[in-house]
């Protein structure tokens, strides 16, 4: 079988997850260009890697839909989960008769998110936990290797190819209703981060951890309801890893809030309230954190 060509791949959104992965793409030899879909243009990227080094890439960057001269054989979504219009802006000039769509956001209604401006068949959903955080315009702190899993099929096959040449670990699985319920409880408990303004370090305070395993146990009823695997053991899971994570560390909800940005609370804790509603189960824990992070940015 003749090798592969180099593939072309576009990342919308170069943010912590999405510059972190385009900087180890563009090292890739199975790449043969990485373009940035940014609203405003970058010099270049820089990445501190987990052991200490440094990436520097020079990718393609683009800060109009109009600047596309071609489709891509990826299109690399890593926008937030209240992005989708304006990462779909893209598709016009990236998505051509073979292009892939991979949604690398949180939450778990990414095919659903998409549905509406791309085939369902060509949306490779993501789920992806990789400690990264973006210190400014094209730098980032990449604390943890950090995994990407996708369904299983040749498109999950060719995706986790992309990531061979990389720290990061990429895989396949045949649940992947249960890996995203599973991420979607971390990120449900993260909440109280943006709620305290505090980093990971707040779930040491009292009655922190409580609140977060009350948050995880009705993303579980939840979860189990719409067909996903999540044991028991997922809240004391939830607040052991966060207990064991760097003190300082600020997730994308926190670090939305305190740069003043929107917050995804919708794919974190609202999806556990609307979907509980379909299924007659009561959230309100969730409720509570989705409505108080919401009002956050309510201004009189």
């Amino acid at each position: 079988m003749p090798a592969q060509s180099p593939l072309s791949i576009a990342v919308v959104g170069p943010g912590a997850i999405g510059g972190t992965i385009a900087a180890w793409l563009s090292r890739s030899p199975r790449v043969r260009q990485v373009t940035l879909c940014a609203r405003s243009p970058l010099d270049r990227l820089v990445v501190e890697t987990p052991d200490g080094s440094v990436i520097e890439a020079d990718p393609r960057v683009v800060t109009s839909p109009t600047d596309i001269t071609a489709p891509v054989d990826w299109v690399l979504v890593a926008t937030k989960a209240y992005d989708v219009e304006v990462a779909s802006a893209w598709f016009a000039g990236l998505v051509g008769p073979a292009t892939r769509v991979a949604v690398l956001q949180n939450g778990v209604e990414h095919v659903e998110r998409f549905a509406p401006f791309v085939a369902r068949d060509r949306i490779t959903p993501v789920v992806v936990d990789i400690p990264a955080e973006r210190t400014g315009p094209g730098r980032i702190l990449h604390r943890r290797e950090g995994t990407v899993i996708v369904p299983s099929g040749q498109a999950g096959q060719d995706f986790v190819a992309l990531f061979a040449d990389s720290v990061i670990a990429a895989s396949t699985t045949d649940d992947f209703v249960t890996v995203a319920w599973t991420k979607l409880a971390v990120n449900c408990a993260g909440a109280v981060s943006a709620l305290t303004g505090q980093p990971g370090g707040v779930v040491r305070a009292e009655g922190i951890a409580d609140l977060m395993r009350a948050m995880v146990r009705e993303c579980v009823a939840v979860g189990r309801a719409v067909g996903a695997d999540l044991g028991d053991e997922l809240p004391d899971w939830v607040v052991e890893r966060a207990m064991t994570s760097p003190p300082d560390s600020v997730n994308s909800l926190l670090g939305d809030r305190l740069a003043g940005r929107p917050m995804e609370w919708d794919a974190r804790n609202g999806v556990i309230v609307r979907l509980g509603r379909e299924h007659d189960i009561e959230t309100p824990v969730n409720a509570l954190c989705a409505t108080l992070v919401s009002a956050t940015a309510w201004r009189p």
